[in-house]
């Protein structure tokens, strides 16, 4: 099961919102969204988690580039959202380079390199072949605000609201989680 929530920070606090991910399809949609939950440019939270998989924190500040942690990268990386997140950059990748690699595949002859019926799809494990198992990104993403990159990196089954809690916004995440 999946959570995702936008935290903006404003003169009075934090605000929380519930948000729907259906309709993001790139970070730049994410970040996008986030921008638009601040019409001030003030500091947004995406908080993103999967139960018992994975959390992912973008934090995005004005027009500035996303900032973004992921705690599981190889968990995130079966997910829809956590691909989301998991960009060539983050990764340490070229850009583009996680098309299969051809010449490593053992095509049977099929039609635009089909798998047979009995052949499982060579293809759909490249691209997660070279997402590290653990954490990446930017552990001092929410220094500033209160949790240590060692405490982020230590979080693990209930991470959002102990990040919440942190940054004194505990009961706004509760109120729309």
């Amino acid at each position: 099961m999946y959570f995702a929530a936008l935290l903006a920070r404003t003169e009075d606090g934090w605000e929380a919102s519930d948000t729907e991910l259906d309709d993001v399809e790139t970070l730049a949609d994410l970040a996008d969204l986030a921008r638009e939950a601040s019409p001030d440019e003030d500091t947004v939270l995406v908080l993103i988690e999967q139960e018992g998989g994975w959390f992912g924190v973008v934090r995005v500040d004005g027009e500035e580039d996303p900032r973004i942690y992921v705690s599981d990268a190889a968990a995130a990386a079966r997910s829809s959202y956590g691909e989301i997140l998991l960009t060539d950059e983050l990764l340490g990748r070229d850009p583009g380079a996680d098309g299969p690699d051809l010449d490593a595949l053992d095509l049977d002859g099929t039609e635009d390199g089909e798998p047979g019926d009995d052949e499982p799809d060579a293809a759909a494990d490249t691209s997660s072949a070279d997402v590290p198992h653990g954490p990446v990104g930017d552990p001092g993403v929410l220094d500033d605000l209160g949790v240590s990159e060692k405490e982020l990196r230590s979080m693990t089954e209930d991470a959002l609201m102990e990040i919440a809690e942190s940054l004194g916004a505990s009961e706004v995440l509760e109120t729309v989680r």
